[in-house]
C-alpha cells in the first residue's frame, strides 16, 4: 500500500515510509556488522594454549606491562637479575641459552641499572614487545590496528544512521509531527552502537587459550599457596603471566618490594571477547523490528 505525502510531512516523506526504510537500513548495517565482527574476532586456535610461552600469555592477559613483569619474574627465579639497595636492577648469573628477545632486552637493561618501572621505556625492550605483539597478531590471537579499524566501520555507519534518525526526530517534533515510534527505534539503535563500539584487541581463540591455561595451572595461583621453590623459571613466569604480579610478591616479596613492582592480581575470567557485545546487538535489532506502523510515527 502506497502512503502519499501529506502537507507538513518532514522532508516531504511520510512517517511510516521513512520508518520502514530506516529500519531496513539499520537491520542491514547491524547484520553486516555482526557477521564481520564474528568472523574477525574468531581468531585461530592456539591448541589449548599449549604452544604459548609465558610472555605471550602475559601479553594476551595484561598487555606489555604484564609481559615485562613476567619476563622479569622468570629471570629473577633463575637468579639472572637482582635489585640493588638503591632499588635499581642489576644482573646476576649469566643468561642461559634459548632466552627470548624480551628476556635478553630486560637483562641488558638490568645491566644498565635502571629501575624496574623504567623497563618499558628501554629501546630494546620496546622493540622486543613489538616483536611479541606482531607474533600474536600473525597467529590470529590478537588484532592488528588495521583489523580493529575495519571492525569499527560498522559502528560508524550505525552512528551515521543514529544521527540521521535524531535529526529527523528533532525536525518532526519541532513541526508538531508525531514521532513516538521513531524515538522507540532510536533507543535500541543507540544501545547497539554503544555495545558494538567496544572492539577487543584479542580474539575469542585467545580467550579460550587463556581459560584453558588457567585451568591447567591452577596450582600456580597465589591463592593455592604454591611452593615456588620447587618450580623452575618457566613455571614461575607462567604464574605471573596468568595470575598477575601477586605471584611475584608471593614468590619473592623482598625482590618485589625493592623493585617497586605494583601488586596486581589478574581476574580469572577472560574479557575482551566479542560474544557479549554481539549478543546485545542482536537483541537491539530485534527490539526495533516491531515499530513499523502508525500514521506519522516516523516524524
Amino acid at each position: 500500500m502506497t502512503v502519499l505525502a501529506a502537507p507538513g510531512d518532514t522532508w516531504g516523506i511520510p512517517g511510516p515510509v521513512f520508518l520502514r526504510w530506516y529500519l531496513v537500513a539499520v537491520a542491514a548495517v547491524l547484520v553486516g556488522t555482526l557477521v564481520h565482527r564474528f568472523r574477525t574476532l574468531a581468531g585461530t586456535s592456539a591448541d589449548g594454549g599449549g604452544q604459548l610461552g609465558p610472555q605471550q600469555v602475559a601479553y594476551l592477559n595484561g598487555g606489555d606491562q604484564l609481559a615485562v613483569w613476567t619476563a622479569l619474574g622468570g629471570l629473577r627465579r633463575g637468579g639472572v637479575v637482582g635489585v640493588r639497595p638503591d632499588r635499581r636492577l642489576t644482573t646476576g648469573a649469566s643468561m642461559p641459552a634459548g632466552v627470548t628477545p624480551l628476556e635478553q632486552a630486560i637483562y641488558n637493561a638490568a645491566g644498565k641499572h635502571v629501575h624496574a618501572r623504567e623497563l618499558r621505556r628501554d629501546e630494546w625492550v620496546v622493540q622486543a614487545l613489538e616483536q611479541l605483539r606482531d607474533g600474536l597478531q600473525e597467529r590470529g590471537l590478537a588484532l592488528a590496528p588495521a583489523r580493529r579499524a575495519a571492525v569499527r566501520r560498522g559502528p560508524m555507519l550505525l552512528a551515521a544512521l543514529l544521527v540521521l534518525g535524531g535529526i529527523r526526530l528533532f525536525v518532526g517534533l519541532s513541526n508538531g509531527r508525531p514521532a513516538g515510534f521513531l524515538l522507540l527505534t532510536l533507543v535500541p539503535v543507540f544501545v547497539a552502537l554503544v555495545l558494538l563500539s567496544r572492539v577487543p584487541w584479542r580474539t575469542r581463540a585467545a580467550n579460550r587459550a587463556l581459560r584453558e591455561l588457567r585451568r591447567r595451572h591452577t596450582y600456580l595461583a597465589p591463592a593455592s599457596a604454591p611452593a615456588y621453590a620447587t618450580y623452575g623459571p618457566s613455571d614461575a613466569a607462567m604464574g605471573v603471566a596468568l595470575f598477575g604480579t601477586a605471584t611475584l610478591w608471593t614468590m619473592d616479596p623482598g625482590f618485589a618490594e625493592q623493585a617497586e613492582i605494583q601488586r596486581q592480581a589478574i581476574s580469572g575470567s577472560s574479557s575482551g571477547g566479542g560474544s557479549s557485545c554481539s549478543g546485545g546487538s542482536t537483541s537491539s535489532c530485534g527490539g526495533g523490528g516491531g515499530c513499523g506502523g502508525g500514521g506519522g510515527c516516523g516524524g
